[in-house]
C-alpha cells in the first residue's frame, strides 16, 4: 500500500482520513441535536450511505438522540444488516420519488455527488437532497486540492481524461483493485469520479452555508449545510 493510500485507510481508525472524517462529523452532530431538540427523534436518509460509516458516531450518542437511517445505495454496495436503527433501500439517489418532500430530518451524503454521473444528474442529486428534508450535510472532495482522492495519486484529475485513462492501463492507483483491463474500463474509472469547484458546488446548494475542510491552508473538501 502507497504512502497516500495508507493515509486513506478508512479501515484504520488512526489513519489521516479517519481523522478528518471525524471533525467534519461535528456538523453532523450538531444537526442531530438540533433536530432532536426539536422533535425528540432524528429520522435520516443518507443518500449512497453505508450502515457501516456510522460506527464513528458513538451508538450511545445515536440512540440517544432516536436516530434512523435510511441508507439508500445499490444493492451491491448494501450488505444486509440485523439492525434496527437502519433501514436499507436499493435505488438512485437521483431520483426518489418513493419519498415525499420533507420525509425525512435530515439528509446526510459523505463523497457521493461526485459520482453520480453528467451535469443533469449532479443537479436531480442536488433537488432530491433539497427537497427530502428541512436540513442537510453534503460533503465532497474539492476538484482543486491537489491530491485526488479516490485514486491516491498527486494532480492526476487535473489531466485530461485520455491522459488519466491511459495511466490507469498502465498502473494501478488508489482504489482499483489493478490495471484497467482496457480503455473501456479505464474510462468508465475515470468518469466515475467527477469532481466539483467551489462555484459549481454552491449553486447546486445555494441556501447553505460552507464550513469547507481546510488542510494547511487550502481546501480539502467541500461542505454544505442547511441547518
Amino acid at each position: 500500500m502507497g504512502l497516500i493510500r495508507s493515509l486513506q485507510n478508512y479501515d484504520d481508525p488512526n489513519s489521516l482520513a479517519s481523522r478528518f472524517r471525524r471533525k467534519r462529523s461535528r456538523h453532523v452532530r450538531a444537526l442531530i441535536e438540533a433536530i432532536f431538540r426539536e422533535t425528540g427523534a432524528c429520522r435520516i436518509v443518507d443518500l449512497g450511505g453505508r450502515p457501516e460509516y456510522w460506527k464513528m458516531f458513538e451508538r450511545p450518542f445515536l440512540e440517544a438522540h432516536g436516530v434512523h437511517v435510511t441508507c439508500v445505495n445499490y444493492g451491491a454496495e448494501l450488505a444486509p444488516i440485523d439492525d434496527p436503527m437502519f433501514t436499507l433501500t436499493e435505488g438512485s439517489a437521483c431520483d426518489l420519488h418513493q419519498f415525499a418532500d420533507g420525509a425525512f430530518d435530515l439528509v446526510h451524503s459523505n463523497s457521493v455527488v461526485e459520482h453520480v454521473g453528467d451535469w443533469d444528474n449532479v443537479e436531480a442529486f442536488a433537488r432530491e437532497v433539497c427537497r427530502l428534508a428541512k436540513r442537510y450535510y453534503v460533503q465532497t472532495p474539492y476538484v482543486f486540492f491537489p491530491i485526488e482522492p479516490h485514486f491516491s495519486a498527486v494532480f492526476f484529475h487535473w489531466l485530461p481524461e485520455p491522459v488519466r485513462a491511459e495511466i490507469l492501463t498502465r498502473r494501478t492507483l488508489g482504489f482499483m483493485p489493478g490495471k484497467a483491463a482496457n480503455m473501456g474500463d479505464a474510462m468508465r474509472a475515470v468518469q466515475h469520479a467527477r469532481l466539483l469547484s467551489k462555484r459549481m458546488f454552491r449553486y447546486l446548494f445555494q441556501d447553505a452555508q460552507f464550513p469547507d475542510e481546510q488542510v494547511v491552508g487550502l481546501t480539502k473538501s467541500l461542505i454544505a449545510v442547511r441547518a
